[in-house]
């Protein structure tokens, strides 16, 4: 036989894990798979979504549940399991954020740089207008949005190009990433607070928005803003 042809596709499943788990009573097994899933997050450097997850534990187990003990045994821990950006990672306590900052002078294993009030406007309409074209966003803030503060927000990966706009001429598009949901400690697009919601209830507004009145937590990313993951 060839080598060619033993050769695994890079996302199979090893051939000799044993998932199932049959030979062991339901409680080790239980345990079998909380370790499992523990072990396979810790060491990945970024959120792990349930596909992943799943490769490592039987058919018939409820991966929510699993977390959910996880979590529990957690609970008296420095550090927690979190759903962020479409799968679960370790992070440390926002509690532990002046530690970790007297400890490394930012959040561990992070050079996240702090967002200028401008930079952090321009993010946000971003977020919730997305996908939005740079001359849709100058025209908004009634000045031009410069190409360098777009690539700020490209060079922490906050923002990326997304489709071409019908406009004439087609410009590019901006839209969030998946690390712009992990800095704010979002799971999906859906977690960011109600923009009309707001309004109505007088927290937040055009002019207030124009005038930098905006809401905690996009002013500042850092360690409370985005807790620090742990090195696997």
């Amino acid at each position: 036989m060839s080598q060619a042809s033993v050769r695994r596709k890079p996302n199979e499943q090893p051939a000799l894990l044993d998932t199932e788990l049959e030979h062991l009573p339901p409680e080790l097994r239980w345990r079998e798979w909380m370790g499992r899933v523990e072990a396979v997050i810790f060491a990945a450097s970024e959120p792990v979504p349930r596909e992943v997850l799943a490769r490592v534990v039987g058919k018939s187990c409820n991966l929510e549940l699993v977390i959910d003990d996880i979590r529990a045994e957690l609970a008296g821990r420095p550090y927690e399991l979190v759903s962020v950006a479409g799968g679960w990672q370790h992070r440390t306590k926002k509690v532990f954020g002046d530690v970790i900052h007297a400890a490394f002078g930012t959040a561990a294993g992070q050079g996240t740089k702090e967002l200028s009030q401008s930079e952090a406007l321009v993010l946000m309409c971003i977020a919730y207008f997305q996908p939005i074209t740079r001359g849709e966003l100058s025209s908004f803030f009634g000045k031009e949005v410069s190409r360098d503060l777009i690539g700020i927000l490209r060079a922490q990966d906050l923002i990326a190009s997304g489709p071409r706009s019908p406009q004439p001429g087609a410009p590019y598009t901006y839209v969030t990433t998946k690390n712009f949901l992990s800095q704010f400690g979002l799971d999906t697009l859906r977690q960011l607070p109600d923009f009309e919601a707001l309004e109505d209830a007088g927290l937040l507004s055009k002019e207030k928005l124009l005038a930098g009145d905006i809401m905690p937590g996009f002013a500042d990313i850092g360690v409370d803003g985005a807790s620090a993951a742990l090195d696997g």
